[in-house]
């Protein structure tokens, strides 16, 4: 006779079995979800260059044309709130929306920071409440905030690219510095006065002021 085994099955291990595969089956929908509203957020200037700039390119139908620092310093004192709402609703010969219903609230902020500046404002572009914002590079940051100082060495801030400054400024390191500049020291504000730059953008900052023209210089000299 031959032998078998019966395999006897826990109910209680099993059902354990099922509600830990429903769960993984809705944890992979729910990231898949994430993941498609995330991917369809789009920048402030991917959403311009696709609807907005058919009349502020232009200025067709009277609108505020992109780069007019008259017409947008005086839009600008509206808030970011108030430009979006006005956006949103749609006012005179713009349907709301820019006639774009999929634009979500956040592009629509976007949208409306990246033409004030490309006008002369210096606004930060709102970041997603489902997707991280990407890290903005150190050249990016000097131009939205660090070269005010840099660029003339106002207050006495080392001037970007010279090096006679700086060197002495990194010789326990570079991470001393960064820390400085995240801390705020003399007449310079934590982050240089913007909350909103993370460490890592910070040291992005201080590297490209460091290095800047020292690439083309080596290059010159070859």
């Amino acid at each position: 006779m031959k032998n078998t085994t019966q395999v006897r099955t826990n109910p209680i291990a099993m059902h354990a079995v099922r509600a830990s595969a429903a769960l993984l089956g809705a944890a992979l929908v729910m990231g898949v979800l994430q993941h498609n509203a995330q991917a369809a957020e789009r920048s402030g200037k991917e959403i311009v260059e696709a609807t907005c700039a058919n009349c502020h390119a232009t200025g067709e139908k009277n609108a505020p044309k992109i780069g007019d620092k008259a017409a947008w310093s005086k839009l600008a004192e509206q808030s970011l709130s108030g430009l979006t709402a006005v956006a949103l609703k749609g006012i005179r010969n713009m349907p709301p929306h820019g006639a774009n219903m999929k634009l979500t609230d956040t592009e629509i902020k976007r949208a409306v920071t990246y033409m004030v500046n490309q006008s002369g404002g210096k606004w930060v572009e709102p970041t997603s409440k489902t997707a991280p914002p990407a890290e903005r590079t150190g050249e990016q940051v000097v131009k939205l905030r660090c070269g005010e100082c840099h660029e003339t060495g106002l207050h006495g801030a080392p001037k970007i690219g010279d090096a006679d400054a700086w060197i002495p400024r990194v010789k326990n390191g570079l991470d001393p510095v960064v820390r400085s500049a995240i801390n705020g020291h003399g007449g310079m504000p934590a982050r240089g006065g913007m909350a909103s730059l993370t460490d890592a953008e910070m040291r992005n900052a201080v590297i490209y002021m460091m290095n800047k023209g020292r690439v083309a210089e080596k290059g010159a000299k070859k």
